[in-house]
């Protein structure tokens, strides 16, 4: 019997894992959002389904999404690019600080009032429901042709790895303050506070550097790496928790200083993690949706209404507005963030918080708070990309590279094999591979036209829809990628509608620009080049911004580091 158990218990688990994934083939097609499909795939096999499962172990949901969380935020954190932090680390830094204390004290208040709460109780809904999640945004949009503006994206994404530890804390001192009124005050809540972000900093990045070197210096089988890694980031985790640190923040700063070194095995750790790492959520959002009792959610219908418009509509939209004030959104890019303010796994799992401490209304704060995620899943998750489009903030793509893989030479890394489809007006048909304007480093290694892999000797002159695969080293893609994009007449009518007409050099005079068009030189302009004319009114620039000229616009169509280099003219209409 106890055989047949088990076998029972593995072969659900198996169709659940199933199920989900088969969900991912159709859900983006429709833009679902990939976490409501987990969540909802739990909840049809719990109690209220048609699986039937009874699974009310708060305990066991914990430790699983504990687990599954750290997984995802140290994976997270191997492909955050340390350049992102440019235009993203100092509004992320007051968005998952400033800005998750904000929603929290407004999502208190009103939960005070309207459920009849003390005002920490309230505040505690308020703190478990604070934090976003915007990998659901990402998932939404990364199949999509076009991108995020790069200082909205690189904000989001550094949000959504930095604010949970600020939420998390904010959830244990209320408990704490819940559970001993008399004991706890604010001069603990800042010791818990400082002792959590300094530890976890600290545990994090040294972890991180003590991983990197053991990657890199012990010798293993090739299968070993990634396992390495993963337990790796998980020991840097467990110890950091252990000793009353962040551990998702410590994990998270791991990530980062991984993936943006040079490491060994790197392709098959980043291959290895993104595996993991769609297991984990799946896993995670599985086993939450089982603990969901939807007779239960019946009786929050109102008032999870009321608090999620709240929420959505007030709170967050405020905390925006005050995070940002001291960095230059335009109200376009504000009011998006504002809008992307996702709420995922961890309001869920914080929610168990309560009924691990034995709290009074900890199934009231559980029902509220899956409420809420399911509200803010179907009501933003669908609608990212179209509000990304509305507001003007989905950049064409001109990418000519279809695919890349990371490899490990014996005695060397950082090289990947890239691909390039050759566009149809580019200028670089008609040319001989061998006379490619690209680095020494980097090596042509075959040619596919038609459906068929050439051999070497019938390469002849490149052709229009060409695949180029060359072997390259990683600092070399961004010179590779603008020696494949470069074209010869005008660019897709999209493209052209976005950036407008014509292209200009970054290095070309204001003065010249505007006797062309007829313009009127801006004060202090006349000895300026249109970069530093941009530079003046955006310090940090990133392409699709914008700058009005007299009746024309000019659009940064290509950055190199703080530097405009290429700028498109939009003329009236």
């Amino acid at each position: 019997m106890e055989f047949d158990t088990a076998s029972s218990l593995i072969l659900l688990a198996a169709l659940l894992f199933l199920v989900s994934i088969l969900a991912t083939v159709v859900t983006p097609r429709v833009g679902v959002p990939l976490l409501l499909v987990f969540l909802v795939v739990g909840m049809l096999a719990g109690e209220d389904g048609p699986g039937g499962i009874h699974f009310q172990n708060y305990a066991a949901a914990n430790l699983a999404a504990t687990a599954a969380l750290a997984v995802v935020l140290f994976d997270g954190g191997l492909r955050t690019r340390i350049h992102s932090f440019r235009t993203g680390l100092r509004p992320a830094l007051a968005l998952s600080s400033v800005g998750v204390l904000i929603t929290a004290g407004i999502t208190a208040g009103f939960c005070t009032w309207l459920l009849g709460l003390t005002p920490a109780e309230g505040f505690l809904i308020g703190a478990i429901v604070a934090s976003t999640d915007a990998a659901a945004v990402f998932s939404l949009l990364g199949a999509s042709a076009t991108a995020l503006n790069e200082r909205v994206a690189s904000a989001l994404e550094i949000e959504s790895g930095t604010n949970d530890p600020f939420a998390i804390f904010l959830t244990l001192a209320t408990i704490a303050y819940l559970r001993a009124p008399d004991s706890f005050g604010f001069a603990d809540a800042f010791r818990l506070l400082a002792w959590q972000m300094l530890a976890g900093a600290g545990f994090g990045l040294a972890g991180g550097w003590l991983l990197m070197r053991g990657l890199n210096r012990l010798r293993l089988g090739d299968s070993m790496y990634p396992l390495l890694a993963l337990f790796g980031g998980l020991t840097i985790f467990g110890i950091t928790a252990i000793v009353g640190g962040s551990g998702f923040l410590a994990v998270y700063l791991a990530g980062i200083f991984l993936g943006n070194r040079s490491v060994r095995a790197a392709a098959s750790i980043r291959r290895f993690h993104d595996g993991i790492a769609w297991m984990a959520q799946i896993g995670m959002f599985v086993i939450l949706g089982l603990l969901a009792s939807p007779h239960q959610l019946v009786d929050v219908v109102i008032p999870g209404l009321l608090i999620s418009a709240v929420l959505i509509l007030v709170a967050r939209p405020t905390a925006v507005l005050v995070s940002l004030a001291p960095f230059r959104f335009r109200w376009r890019e504000q009011l998006y963030i504002a809008w992307v303010g996702l709420r995922g796994s961890v309001p869920i799992v914080l929610a168990t918080y309560p009924w691990l401490a034995g709290l009074d209304n900890a199934q009231l704060y559980f029902n509220i708070t899956f409420f809420i995620v399911l509200v803010s899943l179907v009501v933003q998750g669908w609608s990212v990309a179209p509000v990304a489009k509305l507001l003007g903030l989905r950049v064409p793509t001109s990418s000519a590279r279809v695919h890349r893989v990371d490899i490990d030479l014996p005695g060397q890394r950082g090289y990947e094999v890239v691909s390039y489809r050759v566009p149809s007006h580019s200028q670089l048909i008609g040319m001989r591979p061998k006379s490619l304007p690209i680095p020494d480093v980097s090596r042509v290694i075959c040619i596919a036209r038609g459906g068929r892999l050439l051999h070497y000797r019938e390469w002849g002159e490149l052709q229009s829809h060409d695949y180029v695969s060359l072997l390259a080293a990683q600092n070399q893609l961004d010179v590779l990628d603008r020696i494949f994009e470069s074209v010869q007449l005008p660019s897709e009518p999209l493209t052209r509608r976005y950036f407008g007409e014509f292209t200009i050099d970054g290095e070309a005079q204001v003065a010249a620009l505007c006797e062309s068009y007829g313009l009127a030189v801006p004060d202090g302009a006349d000895d300026k080049t249109v970069a530093q004319l941009l530079l003046t009114h955006l310090p940090h620039p990133v392409i699709g911004d914008r700058l009005r000229l007299g009746d024309i616009q000019l659009v940064i169509k290509s950055v190199d580091g703080d530097r405009p280099t290429r700028i498109g003219l939009r003329l009236p209409n």
